[in-house]
């Protein structure tokens, strides 16, 4: 009997605890209904990234959900993989999302395929913080009331095909930290009201159709880190008031614009700059000599500009990438700066006046260099012993030299993709292991002998003095 009745008040005591546990222990249900349909939305989902998403089951236990202590969704973040070709959802962003009334972050970033246009749900987001949507087919016009998400303090359109102006009202969104719409189709001029957000550490706008002068407002933004407007239409000169940026700005990109007038002296007050981008642009003059105070520079291209000599000497510890070429340079030599960079890894001089023999540079590391373009130089010898030290090398291009050396001797590493020695007065024979590289250029030298089967045209091999075989003419038979 005693046993019989310890098991009747273990039962009670089960369900008195059954009852005292509160009922929320799943999420609720709109967020659940939202989610859902949002999962309906979706067409394809080849890498599985919601199959943890089924009816019956807490939503705030599903893969890419969060939600806080009273079991409401707070965050919702699905996040493709862009080096597996499957790791994508297509289809459209459901509207019930506006359910998820506590969510305060979306992140949907590299899902490739989500189409439609401007998600209106946000409006409807009371708590909504931060919009992550990026490297995704959202499109049409960004609508004006995007200005009334007032308390958004992040908005990404990062990589999409927005059409049309940036809205004015945009002006409105004070608490932005972060303002990312690079990479769509946005066309017109940036509104100046953006002079309003003065919380802004991130601005970047670049790959559009964006044109005029680059607004001269950079004052109002004291803690901004990171300006990028590469890849538009802009003209003008490069702002004056980008100069209130020096404290803290550690990126400056404005290449790929169509930019006049000279590079600024201030630009060498920006000790905290990282990179440096100002190439192909329209900018003349020389090279300011304030920028050898640029310490800590790991990234500089002053490329297919028309600036001319004197440039100045650097005093960089470190420089990872480098490019100053297709200007009007008479540099003569590979900078020291440059040779003794532990880290390099780019190094584009094309065009840059240099005359040296090759075997006389002896770069501090040749391990980590991934590109050398030294084409349209005079630069005589042979880039074997050089080349032959690199693991990683993906492009090296030096047309338009003296270099003369066996092509058999050089070593081709499993990462090179583009090789180009034309004309140059390189000998020997084509090897079979150019059949790997994806861009080959090796004509107008003296090379001989039956080519290895490859798929490059006959463009590559033109003007050698005895090549045969495809996609030349047939070798003749003894």
């Amino acid at each position: 009997m005693k046993h019989h009745h310890l098991s009747l008040l273990l039962f009670f005591l089960t369900l008195t605890l059954r009852s005292l546990t509160p009922t929320s222990a799943a999420c609720h249900v709109d967020d659940q209904t939202g989610l859902l349909a949002f999962k309906s939305g979706i067409t394809a989902d080849p890498s599985n990234m919601l199959t943890s998403w089924k009816n019956g089951t807490d939503c705030c236990t599903w893969s890419g959900v969060n939600c806080n202590s009273n079991n409401r969704v707070t965050m919702l973040s699905l996040l493709g993989q862009p080096d597996k070709p499957n790791s994508f959802l297509s289809g459209t962003i459901s509207p019930s999302l506006s359910k998820l009334k506590f969510l305060d972050g979306i992140y949907l970033q590299n899902l490739r395929n989500l189409k439609g246009p401007f998600p209106v749900f946000l409006f409807q987001l009371p708590n909504l913080k931060y919009v992550y949507i990026e490297n995704s087919k959202l499109s049409g016009r960004i609508p004006d009331s995007v200005g009334n998400l007032t308390q958004l303090q992040a908005l990404s359109f990062y990589y999409n095909q927005f059409t049309g102006p940036i809205p004015s009202s945009i002006s409105r969104l004070t608490q932005l930290g972060q303002l990312k719409l690079g990479g769509n189709l946005l066309t017109g001029s940036i509104p100046t009201g953006i002079k309003n957000l003065n919380k802004l550490t991130y601005l970047t706008l670049e790959r559009n159709g964006l044109s005029g002068p680059i607004p001269d407002f950079f004052a109002s933004f004291p803690q901004l880190r990171i300006l990028n407007l590469t890849r538009n239409k802009f003209t003008g000169k490069i702002p004056a008031s980008i100069s209130a940026l020096a404290p803290k700005l550690a990126y400056l990109e404005l290449g790929h614009n169509a930019l006049t007038g000279q590079i600024p002296a201030f630009l060498g007050n920006f000790k905290a700059l990282d990179t440096l981008d100002l190439g192909y642009n329209k900018l003349t003059g020389t090279v300011p000599q304030t920028l050898a105070n640029l310490t800590k520079i790991f990234n500089l291209d002053l490329s297919h500009n028309q600036l001319v000599d004197p440039f100045p000497q650097l005093n960089v510890k470190g420089i990872e990438s480098l490019d100053l070429s297709y200007n009007k340079f008479h540099l003569n030599e590979i900078p020291k700066w440059v040779t003794s960079s532990p880290i390099i890894y780019s190094l584009k001089l094309a065009n840059c006046g240099i005359k040296l023999k090759l075997e006389d540079w002896k770069p501090a590391q040749t391990y980590y260099y991934d590109y050398i373009d030294l084409s349209g130089n005079q630069i005589t010898g042979s880039p074997v012993g050089l080349l032959n030290k690199t693991d990683f090398l993906v492009g090296f291009w030096a047309s338009g030299n003296k270099l003369k050396f066996d092509l058999e001797s050089l070593r081709i590493v499993q990462t090179l993709k583009d090789l180009d020695v034309s004309r140059n007065l390189v000998f020997g024979k084509v090897p079979k292991t150019v059949s790997g590289i994806d861009r080959l250029n090796v004509s107008y030298n003296h090379l001989c002998g039956q080519l290895p089967a490859t798929k490059f045209p006959a463009s590559a091999f033109l003007g050698n003095d005895c090549l045969c075989g495809s996609p030349l003419a047939a070798c003749k038979k003894a």
